[in-house]
């Protein structure tokens, strides 16, 4: 029997992929989950293995071509050598135009793996919101390895952690599915693992239709025409196009596969006798308009904005292209989305922190003790939060899509942590609750994870205000970008000691360089200075936090 493979599901709002690399040619012999294809999608590089098991009659795509989630990829027949139609058995008062003849229905097949009871596939769980797919870093266990409940069995990488997947089920491994190195997405399958008392089968379940059909005759000629049609690229542009006002000539089950994946039938050409339209003419049409609509060289991104074409840089001298790592494609995702859509405006002052800084120095061996590191963040994270109680708009979200805005009741200080993987934001959560002391020791222990790629992914979300620091590197002002969906992140710039006049005099003190940047859809000019020197009249004066935060 012949079967189709085709490209499953890479993820949500991924369509189409590029093709990199197609490890299979006709003549060989393809097991089931064996890697048959490399492919590119905007996210991630991707091994796709096959779902089906025999030998590969014909490959239908190339390297450097797109290809469609549902497109076939493969024609392969079973081992056994059947033929893709097969009569079934008739009475003998049975005529050879009523035979009954099993034929592949387009886009009713199935093939769905089924479990008889005791063997469980555990497959990866879900990663968090907007999270698909991660890289495999380790596989802690083997098959013939004894697993229990919660014991770890991956280490893998997302766009935004490092984080360790433990097993919700117990018993025998019986296969591992995946290896370090490789991509893995969510739903597919880890293990499979053989509880107390099971069958150890996994059985491939097929299902298929019969119906009445034309005689063999012409089905096989009409098989014939489809393989005709699939080997060779079908370019309906560079065909005269359909008469409108005549009727396709294609039969009904045709007519309801054009129908069915939103194709116009009288606008295919058929390949055979008098222009009669197959399944195969309508695959190919469909396949063709994707191709076109997928090689628009244009990039459009938020708004309508459209990518500039780069140069061949080549051309000038010698160059080297390095592809972005997770943690780097996510974080040039989010802050272009952040930027495209949120209308920033950065207001910038200064606080006066001589007095904050002879008190650190007085406090930060207790805070040592207590497993910290006092800092100025870690001060700033309190007087934010008493902040944000007095301006409740700087701790709320815009849902334009509801035409609404979200106030939140609670306190998540997200802080920027420069890592050698890139900008990570562990959240300190209810930060309201928490003393300095406390805030200091978890601001610590959340940036020693960020550095060694340790963050789960319930400690980089829900936060409500970001606070950004480059005072340990230099420079004086910067304009943060705002971190979607929040409305409002403050940058910290190195301190540095300064002439101030006062009292008639002027006198050296240690001057800290804010930068406040913030949503102009919901703050106003007005409220984010009036917000900014709270902060830094809070900073001067301890006594304003207790008194109104």
């Amino acid at each position: 029997m012949l079967k189709e493979f085709k490209l499953p599901e890479l993820g949500e709002n991924i369509s189409t992929a590029d093709i990199l690399k197609v490890h299979v040619s006709p003549g060989d012999e393809v097991k089931n989950d064996q890697v048959i294809l490399e492919i590119e999608t905007d996210k991630a590089t991707i091994e796709v293995p096959s779902d089906v098991s025999g030998v590969v009659k014909e490959v239908l795509v190339k390297q450097g071509e797109k290809a469609k989630v549902g497109q076939v990829i493969l024609v392969l027949e079973d081992s056994t050598g059947n033929e893709v139609i097969k009569q079934k058995e008739s009475k003998p008062e049975q005529s050879t135009s009523e035979k009954k003849i099993e034929v592949p229905q387009p886009r009713e097949e199935k093939n769905e793996t089924t479990s008889k009871a005791g063997l469980v596939t555990f497959k990866l769980p879900e990663l968090g919101e907007n999270i698909t797919s991660a890289s495999v870093l380790a596989v802690k266990v083997k098959a013939g390895d004894k697993l229990g409940k919660d014991q770890i069995v991956l280490e893998i990488e997302t766009d935004k952690a490092t984080i360790e997947v433990p097993s919700d089920i117990e018993g025998i491994i019986k296969e591992v599915f995946i290896q370090a190195g490789t991509k893995v997405n969510v739903g597919q399958d880890v293990l499979s693992v053989l509880v107390e008392g099971g069958s150890s089968e996994i059985k491939q379940v097929g299902q298929e239709k019969s119906v009445v059909q034309k005689p063999a005759a012409q089905i096989a000629e009409t098989k014939t025409d489809e393989q005709k049609v699939a080997k060779s690229k079908v370019y309906i542009e560079d065909k005269p196009a359909a008469d409108p006002g005549k009727i396709a000539p294609a039969a009904p089950t045709v007519r309801r596969f054009a129908r069915e994946i939103g194709v116009d039938i009288n606008k295919v050409i058929g390949s055979g006798p008098g222009g009669r339209i197959s399944i195969a003419d309508v695959k190919a049409y469909s396949r063709e308009e994707n191709f076109k609509k997928d090689a628009q060289p244009e990039q459009k991104f938020f708004g309508g904005i459209v990518a500039e074409q780069l140069p061949d840089f080549s051309k000038w001298g010698e160059i080297e292209k390095k592809e972005m790592g997770n943690i780097r494609r996510k974080t040039a995702e989010h802050l272009s989305y952040a930027w495209a859509t949120i209308p920033h405006v950065t207001q910038f002052d200064k606080a006066d922190i001589t007095e904050l800084e002879r008190l650190r120095k007085m406090y930060a061996k207790n805070v040592e003790n207590a497993g910290g590191k006092l800092t100025v963040i870690s001060v700033l994270i309190k007087i934010i939060t008493s902040a944000l109680k007095a301006f409740p708009q700087f701790n709320s979200s815009v849902d334009m899509a509801n035409q609404a805005v979200i106030y939140k009741k609670y306190f998540n200080i997200g802080v920027a942590v420069d890592t050698p993987n890139g900008l990570l934001v562990p959240v300190i959560k209810n930060a309201d609750r928490k003393n300095i002391i406390e805030l200091s020791v978890e601001m610590n222990q959340l940036a020693e994870k960020a550095k060694n790629k340790k963050l789960s992914l319930d400690e980089m979300q829900g936060g409500t205000f970001t606070i950004t620091n480059l005072g340990g590197i230099g420079g004086t002002y910067f304009t943060p970008i705002v971190n979607s969906p929040e409305v409002a992140i403050l940058g910290v710039s190195r301190g540095n000691y300064e002439q101030v006049y006062a009292d008639g005099k002027f006198e050296t003190r240690l001057m800290l360089p804010l930068s406040l940047s913030y949503d102009h859809r919901i703050i106003d000019g007005a409220d984010a200075i009036r917000f900014l020197r709270w902060i830094i009249g809070a900073i001067q004066q301890p006594f304003l936090m207790a008194l109104e935060g």
